[in-house]
């Protein structure tokens, strides 16, 4: 056994990069390979996937990629770890058999089930969804290392577990080294989203001199859980302070960052810049997992449709009011739902049509296919020479399509079966974890008390973002900011400054919603949890941005009273 495992990760979601896996493979030394293709949206498509065609559910895109790949990892004795099983891990896994037979190669193939609760969905109180599949831990993809499977895939395990599990199956880490499993867990986090942890999406972009194709993230674990982030010499993109806390802040919610194996204190955390794009993650504390699990949700909630309208020059408000009035007017049976939404991107007096130009949307949403369908598409095309001058849609509606809504659902642990089934054909059965002792009510540093941001000097209105940077992202119906500066000064103006309330003001979606604030001192960050932004969830919003991936950098533009000793 080494002293370190290396990991990397070659996909962030369904529809990474293509030839990330190959990058990966022939860049560098890696011991394992993950990848991660899985979020709450991609359940509901390879769910539906898998009521057209019951051998399919999984993520093509990875069978497709070991094709050209797999020789060359089985060469260099690298595992590959994935989620692309999706709501079909053992279809998966007999894909990749003939794959391999194919190729003339003979993997050990392992795959990990047990998530899909969906035939016991209603007896477990979840009531009758489309998907139902509770979050599983790593032991399951570490036992099947142990029993030496060059690839293990598996259905619904949490992100981080395709880390968690090959460096527990390598120091040999039980249920009980929390401490270890924290940091398998937040270097897990780090890398599951790919180049996010290597200038993707980074506030600090234009400070990264090579963007053109950034390499994807390495994760480098000792035997005591701490780890080193790195990527392969040569690539493009940066490892830094900066860019890993952006990652870290990527979706969570308070210091306890809860998981099937276990509970990670984000505000453990210590970064440390070791220079050549290498950043060291020390210092992070497990506490034990709480006794349920989180079980992904996708609930189908009816027929959507939608068109946009260009309104062009002048009278843009009449314009969009005789659109409005003139398309509900042709509607036979309004629909249960219908959403306008004007956007004004119109300028005065502009050099190009585009950017004299509005868009005006209008979402459709019944539980009848009928009543978005034809009817919404005709009465928005029959406009088209009787309306406002100038007339034109971005593209003409379609016949309307389901879509679904996801929440998230809680099951004891002990009543789900997380099985392992391993290439000889055994299975093996991952036991829940019995606690032994209870997880202490959460503790939070005092909030700093608000004072105002002349404490430190004159001020001077300008963009938060000059100083501080941001990172957000989607949680079912709910969205997180995280918000982080560059030094402890900063961030104790930040912490004093960025209170719930002046978020509020600056973020005006969210003056009537509940907001949740963490305060995370190690990290010089602020993180806050908004609830129901996104009403419920991604496939449900007609927000402008869904997923609140934009929202972060809303907040950095927004106007606030900074310290001129700040500079900038």
């Amino acid at each position: 056994m080494s002293d370190v495992i290396r990991i990397g990760n070659a996909s962030g979601f369904y529809g990474d990069r293509f030839a990330a896996m190959q990058e990966m493979l022939t860049g560098g030394d890696l011991d394992c390979l993950t990848g991660d293709y899985l979020a709450e949206l991609t359940m509901l498509i390879l769910g539906r996937d898998r009521l057209k065609d019951p051998k399919t559910g999984y993520a093509k895109t990875f069978l497709r990629q070991l094709e050209a790949n797999l020789g060359t990892a089985m060469d260099a004795g690298v595992t590959i770890v994935s989620n692309a099983g999706g709501v079909n891990p053992a279809g998966l896994a007999a894909a990749i058999g003939e794959l391999a037979e194919n190729l003339g190669l003979a993997p050990k193939i392992a795959y990990v089930d047990g998530d899909d609760l969906g035939g016991r969905a209603e007896d477990l109180g979840l009531g009758t969804p489309l998907t139902a599949n509770a979050y599983l831990g790593g032991f399951g993809i570490a036992a099947a290392l142990r029993a030496g499977a060059d690839i293990v895939v598996t259905g619904r395990v949490t992100d981080a577990s395709l880390t968690v599990g090959p460096a527990a199956a390598h120091f040999g880490w039980g249920p009980d080294d929390l401490d270890q499993l924290a940091g398998a867990v937040a270097a897990g986090h780090i890398i599951e989203c790919g180049t996010q942890a290597t200038g993707g999406n980074y506030s600090f972009f234009t400070e990264i001199s090579d963007m053109g194709h950034p390499g994807f993230p390495i994760a480098e674990i000792s035997a005591g859980g701490d780890s080193v982030i790195t990527k392969h010499t040569g690539t493009g993109g940066a490892v830094t302070v900066g860019t890993v806390t952006a990652q870290l802040l990527y979706e969570i919610g308070g210091p306890r960052y809860l998981g099937p194996d276990v509970t990670t204190r984000m505000d453990s955390i210590t970064l440390t810049d070791l220079g050549d794009d290498r950043v060291q993650i020390s210092g992070v504390k497990g506490e034990t997992p709480p006794d349920t699990l989180k079980v992904s949700l996708n609930h189908l909630a009816g027929f959507r449709n939608e068109v946009t309208m260009v309104l062009t020059g002048l009278d843009i408000d009449a314009k969009a009011e005789l659109a409005r009035r003139q398309f509900e007017a042709e509607l036979t049976t309004r629909p249960a739902d219908l959403t306008w939404t004007l956007t004004r991107l119109d300028q005065d007096d502009a050099p190009t049509e585009q950017q004299a130009s509005a868009l005006l949307q209008c979402v459709a949403k019944d539980l009848d296919q009928k009543v978005v369908g034809r009817q919404f598409s005709s009465a928005a095309v029959e406009l088209a020479l009787a309306s406002y001058p100038g007339f034109t849609m971005t593209s003409p509606p379609g016949g309307g399509s389901p879509y679904a809504v996801f929440e998230a659902g809680y099951v004891p642990a002990h009543l789900v079966t997380h099985t392992v089934h391993l290439a000889d054909g055994t299975t093996e059965v991952i036991e829940s974890r019995v606690a032994t002792d209870l997880v202490a009510p959460e503790t939070v540093a005092e909030p700093h008390t608000p004072v105002p941001a002349t404490q430190w000097g004159p001020t001077r209105v300008a963009p938060l973002g000059e100083i501080a940077g941001a990172r957000s992202g989607d949680k079912g119906g709910n969205a997180n900011v995280g918000v982080w500066v560059r030094n402890r000064e900063h961030f104790e103006w930040l912490a004093a400054t960025l209170t719930t309330e002046l978020f509020k003001q600056l973020i005006p979606e969210a003056e009537n919603l509940e907001v949740h604030r963490h305060e995370l001192p190690n990290l010089l960050a602020v993180n806050f949890v908004i609830d129901g932004i996104l009403g419920r969830g991604v496939a449900d919003n007609v927000r402008f941005d869904p997923q609140a991936k934009g929202l972060g950098e809303w907040l950095r533009s927004r106007h606030v009273a900074i310290p001129i000793r700040f500079g900038g």
